[in-house]
Order: C-alpha cells, then sequence, then structure tokens
C-alpha cells in the first residue's frame, strides 16, 4: 500500500501564490506518473498538471505559464507551485501517483483565491 500526504492548501489573495506538496510513503516499488487533479464545486475533477518519471511535464491551458510541478524522486514527493492565482483556481486539489500495479489518490487539499 501507498499513502499520499498533501499539504500547503489555504486561503490566499487573487495575484497571491502557494506551494502544494504531495509525499509519498508505504510500500513504494517505483513512482512514475505524478499529477495534480482539481475538482471546483459543482464541477468535474480536471488535470492540472502533470509530470512523468523523467520530468516531462503537461499543464492544463488554464494554468499554463502560472503553475509549475516538479517532482524529487528521491523523496517520492511531487510538488505544485501555483502563482498568480485566480478566483477561478479555488478548489480541492489531489495528487494521483502510479505505480506499476495501480494509482493511489491523496486526500485533497483546499485552496481558496478570495479577498
Amino acid at each position: 500500500q501507498v499513502q499520499l500526504v498533501e499539504s500547503g492548501g489555504g486561503l490566499v489573495q487573487p495575484g497571491g501564490s502557494l506551494r502544494l506538496s504531495c509525499a509519498a510513503s508505504g510500500s513504494i516499488a517505483t513512482i512514475y506518473g505524478m499529477a495534480w487533479y482539481r475538482q471546483a464545486p459543482g464541477k468535474q475533477r480536471e488535470l492540472v498538471a502533470g509530470i512523468s518519471r523523467g520530468g516531462i511535464t503537461n499543464y492544463a491551458d488554464s494554468v499554463k505559464g502560472r503553475f509549475t510541478i516538479s517532482r524529487d524522486n528521491a523523496k517520492n514527493t511531487v510538488y505544485l507551485q501555483m502563482n498568480s492565482l485566480q478566483r477561478e483556481d479555488t478548489a480541492v486539489y489531489s495528487c494521483n501517483v502510479g505505480t506499476s500495479s495501480r494509482f493511489y489518490w491523496g486526500q485533497g487539499t483546499q485552496v481558496t483565491v478570495s479577498s
């Protein structure tokens, strides 16, 4: 089993920044893809950003140029640096990691962008 612990969410004003972290622990052989998703009230969950084990990244169009995903393979941790936050970024953010056998989800962390 793999456990994911997320941190870094909170309340921030428009234009502000936050950094999310997601650390994996447990029976980890190899973690391949890592990603961040978000779900706003009344909306479907959407992919925000993903990163391969080799560091190839992809982003939702709505966050390109503002968010940066990165990972530390030695620490089994994925990060999401969020800059120039907008009210539309308000959502519960969850990390997702893939091993050779299955995907795992974090518990989610709330990000609220409001003045």
